[in-house]
C-alpha cells in the first residue's frame, strides 16, 4: 500500500519542541502574507491572455523545470523521455517516466517543493511512483480544466503582488502590458546578456536580433550602447525595475573609450580572442552600472561565478539552460573594485549580488555587502536554496551584513506552480533559524518576528524599489 503524502504543521522546523514553538509563532505571523517575485523566469504570456490554459500536468510541473530533469538526467533519464524540446511528445508517458523517478527527488528542495505543490495545491495524498502516476495525472488535468486553475486564478490564489520576468533585451513587452492592463502586476527584467557575451558563437545573430529590434545598423560600441539605452528606458516604462547580468568571471573595469571600439570592431570580424572578449564584457557591464546609477535607476543584478552550458552535447541538441551551468572560483573583492570606486557609494546605484560559491560568502561579499551602500546580497540560489542553503546562508552573512543587506527572497523559477512552495520553504527555513536565535538570546521574540517579516516580503521590495512611489500605482492596480 502506498503511504499517504502529509504535511505537518511544524514541517521544516527543528526536533526540539522548545525551538518548534518558537518557529510555529514567526512562520505564523508571516504564513498569510502576500509574496513578491522579484526575480524568475515565468512566462508573461500565462497572464497575458485571459483565456490562457496549461497545456496539461507535465507541462506544468516538469518540462520547464530544469531543477528537475537536470537531476533525472544525471540518473541516465533521456531528456527525450521528459519531453524536453519537442513540441510533440506523449506527455502521459513522460509524466510516467518522471513519477517512476520520482524518489530520486527524496530530501532534496525540489522534492519538498513538489510535496508542497502536489499535496496543498492539487490535494494528492499519494507520493508519486510508478503505480499511481496514471491516477495522479488525471486528478490534476481535470483541476487544470476548471476556472480555478487558470494562470490568472492561480496568481490570485498565491497571493502575488508583483512578478517579475527576466527578459532579452529584444522582447516584446506588449504581454506585461496586457497583463498589467488587467491588473496582474507583472513586470519584465532587462537582461542584454545575448548582445554583450562576444565570445560566443551567436553573438552576431543575437545582435542582428538588437539591430532589428532598435530599427538601426550596430556597427560601433558607442551604438549599442546607445541601443541598449533605449530599450532600457522602454523596458522601465513597462514596470521593469532591474537589470539581470551574466558572467563567467568578475571584472567589471573600464576600457578606454578607443580600446572598446577597436576590440568591437574585432568581434564584428569574428576576431576577438577569449581574453579580449571577456575584458569587453567587463567594460559593457561596467557601461551598464553606469547606467543605472546615472540614468534610470534600474537595480544591477549579477549573477558571476557561473560556467553556463558546460555540457557541449546538451547546448548543441536543446541551447541553453539545461541544467548544466557549473560554479567555478572567482574574485569578487578585487574583480568588483573599479565598479565599486565608481558606483559604490553612488545613492541612485544598487546592485544585488548572487553567487554559486558558498565560500565567498564570509570571505568577500557579506564584508563587501556590510560596507557599501549600494550592495545587497542575493538570497541562495540555484544549488542552495535549500534548507541546508539557506541555514548556511544565514549563518555566513548576517553577523557581517545583516539581514538588512540581504535582498530577501527570489524563487528563479520557471514552473509557475512551484512559486508558493518555493516561498514557503523559506519562510519555514528562516522561521526555525530565528527561533534558534531567540532560544539562545541572541534575539527576543518581537525582534524575531520583525526579522521574519523583513525576509519574507520587505527586503525583497526595498531591494528592488518596489516601495517606490513610481511603482505605487501598479502595485495598487493588483490588489
Amino acid at each position: 500500500m502506498a503511504r499517504t503524502w502529509e504535511v505537518p504543521e511544524t514541517f521544516l522546523f527543528g526536533p526540539d519542541k522548545a525551538q518548534k514553538e518558537v518557529a510555529l509563532d514567526l512562520y505564523s505571523s508571516v504564513e498569510g502574507l502576500g509574496i513578491v517575485a522579484p526575480h524568475g523566469h515565468v512566462n508573461p504570456g500565462l497572464l497575458a491572455d485571459p483565456q490562457a490554459r496549461f497545456l496539461h500536468p507535465h507541462d506544468l510541473l516538469v518540462k520547464h523545470d530544469h531543477y528537475l530533469f537536470r537531476l533525472l538526467y544525471s540518473r541516465g533519464v533521456p531528456l527525450e523521455a521528459l519531453g524536453v524540446g519537442q513540441e510533440d511528445y506523449d506527455a502521459r508517458a513522460a509524466w510516467q517516466t518522471f513519477c517512476t523517478h520520482f524518489h530520486l527527488f527524496d530530501g532534496t528542495p525540489s522534492g519538498l517543493w513538489l510535496r508542497l505543490e502536489l499535496t496543498r495545491l492539487f490535494g494528492v495524498t499519494e507520493k508519486p511512483c510508478a503505480a499511481n502516476a496514471g491516477a495522479i495525472y488525471e486528478q490534476i488535468d481535470a483541476l487544470l480544466n476548471t476556472p480555478d486553475f487558470t494562470p490568472r486564478a492561480l496568481y490570485r490564489r498565491f497571493g502575488l503582488e508583483v512578478l517579475a520576468t527576466t527578459d532579452p533585451a529584444t522582447a516584446d513587452l506588449s504581454q506585461h502590458a496586457r497583463a498589467q492592463a488587467d491588473g496582474f502586476n507583472v513586470v519584465p527584467t532587462f537582461r542584454p546578456d545575448a548582445a554583450l557575451h562576444f565570445a560566443r558563437p551567436d553573438w552576431r545573430t543575437n545582435l542582428q536580433a538588437l539591430e532589428q529590434c532598435g530599427g538601426r545598423s550596430i556597427e560601433r560600441y558607442a551604438t549599442l550602447l546607445d541601443v541598449l539605452r533605449e530599450r532600457r528606458a522602454q523596458f522601465k516604462a513597462h514596470g521593469a525595475r532591474a537589470s539581470d547580468h551574466d558572467a563567467a568571471q568578475v571584472n567589471l573595469a573600464p576600457l578606454s573609450g578607443g580600446e572598446a571600439e577597436k576590440l568591437f570592431d574585432l568581434a564584428l570580424g569574428g576576431q576577438l580572442t577569449p581574453e579580449q572578449a571577456y575584458r569587453l564584457e567587463g567594460h559593457a557591464l561596467f557601461d551598464q552600472a553606469r547606467l543605472s546609477a546615472e540614468e534610470d535607476g534600474l537595480v544591477m543584478q549579477l549573477h558571476l561565478g557561473s560556467v553556463r552550458n558546460h555540457n557541449p552535447l546538451l547546448f548543441r541538441r536543446y541551447g541553453p539552460d539545461m541544467g548544466s551551468d557549473i560554479p567555478q572560483r572567482v574574485n569578487w573583492t578585487a574583480g568588483l573594485r573599479d565598479l565599486l570606486a565608481a558606483f559604490g557609494n553612488h545613492p541612485n546605484f544598487r546592485a544585488i549580488l548572487f553567487t554559486l560559491d558558498e565560500s565567498t560568502y564570509t570571505r568577500e561579499l557579506a564584508p563587501l555587502a556590510g560596507h557599501y551602500p549600494a550592495l545587497r546580497l542575493g538570497p541562495p540560489w540555484w544549488f542552495f536554496d535549500s534548507v541546508l542553503g539557506i541555514e548556511r546562508y544565514l549563518d555566513a552573512v548576517t553577523e557581517t551584513a545583516t539581514l538588512h543587506n540581504t535582498a530577501g527572497f527570489n524563487d528563479d523559477t520557471r514552473a509557475f506552480a512551484s512559486i508558493p512552495a518555493r516561498h514557503e520553504v523559506w519562510r519555514r527555513t528562516v522561521a526555525n533559524w530565528l527561533a534558534r536565535q531567540v532560544l539562545r538570546d541572541i534575539l527576543d521574540l518581537e525582534e524575531a518576528r520583525h526579522l521574519a517579516r523583513l525576509t519574507a516580503r520587505e527586503l525583497a521590495l526595498q531591494a528592488y524599489r518596489f516601495d517606490s512611489p513610481v511603482v505605487a500605482p501598479v502595485l495598487a492596480a493588483s490588489t
